[in-house]
Formats: structure tokens, sequence, C-alpha cells
């Protein structure tokens, strides 16, 4: 088994997390009116909570299965539940938005990804919404395995096709939407961030995860 802990420290270690967090904030306020301002927000792989923590949201879920790391990381006023996301109980038709970032590509098979969807399907009241955001095996394939717990290729095109299989109706997609990494050129400025995340042609050459 993969000792995660050790390998996201390796990961990150020269990432400055100032600016993370900065992207963070202002992606989690876009998001969250893309998701037409959800009161009830569920992040099913929270990690280190980064978006959920800068959600305007009401009543914020976050989920993950390393619970000394979410512990850490995760503010207070959070819902926090410890389990594997696949199979984790969570409340049925509760939440009106779902944001699932960088995760789809961790799953270990094409039928895990189905069955994470149908799950999420089940846990959003109707009219519920979700967003995905991951890695584009499309624009990044030269990169795309440079991080050890990548599994799943996808574009998309496929992420699509498994949010209709599972009962999704795909209302947009965004081929190209944020850079891959933090450790490129991402501007450290609020302005410049909020002006990137209001044009959308600009993702299209400087993107390469989609949305």
């Amino acid at each position: 088994m993969m000792d995660l802990d050790r390998i996201y420290a390796y990961r990150f270690r020269d990432v400055d997390h100032v600016k993370r967090r900065m992207v963070w904030v202002e992606l989690a306020r876009f998001m969250h009116k893309k998701l037409q301002n959800p009161n009830v927000l569920l992040d099913p792989a929270a990690g280190m909570c980064e978006f959920i923590n800068a959600s305007p949201a009401k009543e914020k879920w976050a989920v993950d299965l390393n619970e000394p790391f979410i512990l850490t990381h995760a503010d207070k006023d959070l819902h926090i539940v410890i389990g594997d996301t696949l199979s984790v109980d969570l409340p049925k038709d509760h939440f009106e938005g779902v944001f699932v970032s960088n995760f789809l590509e961790h799953l270990h098979t094409q039928e895990e990804v189905a069955a994470f969807l149908r799950k999420l399907y089940g846990h959003l009241k109707p009219g519920g919404r979700i967003a995905i955001m991951g890695p584009n095996f499309k624009y990044v394939y030269r990169e795309y395995f440079d991080f050890a717990d990548h599994t799943v290729i996808l574009s998309e095109l496929g992420v699509a096709e498994h949010l209709y299989g599972a009962g999704f109706e795909v209302e947009a997609i965004h081929p190209r939407f944020l850079p891959l990494s933090f450790r490129g050129g991402l501007p450290v400025n609020k302005f410049l961030v909020r002006t990137y995340l209001s044009m959308p042609f600009a993702w299209r050459f400087l993107g390469n995860s989609s949305c």
C-alpha cells in the first residue's frame, strides 16, 4: 500500500502554499456560483480541505480516508466524515452541490469511476449540481503519470460520458480550465486570479485540467 502522507509531502515540498490557498479561495467562490450557490455542499475527496474551507456554503461536508490529515486541515464548521468515499455512509437526497477535484484519476478502474458517480447522484437532492475538475489526459499525457497515485486515464469527454451514465445531465464541458500544477505560472494576485477565472478564452491557452 502506498504511503500517501509521504508521497504528498514529497509532491508539495516546493509548492508555495500561500499562493495555493489564495487560488483555492478564489476558485471556491467561482465554483459556488457555477453550482448556483448551494447551501449544502459536499467535497467527497477533501484532502487538505482548501476548497471546502473556503466555500461560502452554509452547510459544508468533507470526506477523506486519512483522519489525522483531514482533522489537521479542516475548519471547525465542517461536517467531517472519515472513510472510503466509495462506500462511506452519507445522507441520501441531501446535498445541493458536489465538487470533485483531482480525484477520479486516483481510482483504479473505469468501473470504480462509474460507481463513485452513481453514489454521488444518490446523495444529491433533485436538481442538485455537480462539478468535476481534474487533469485532462488529452493535453497532459506526458505528465499524467508523473504522479504516483494517477491510475485511470480520463479526458473531458470520458468524464462527461461517466456523468451521463450515472444519471446526470451534462450542461457544460471545459476541456481546458486550470493549469495542472501550482508550481506553474498561475498568478498570485487575487485580482489576476479572478480575472483569469472570468475569461474562458484564456483557459484554452493556459489550462490543461478540465472541468
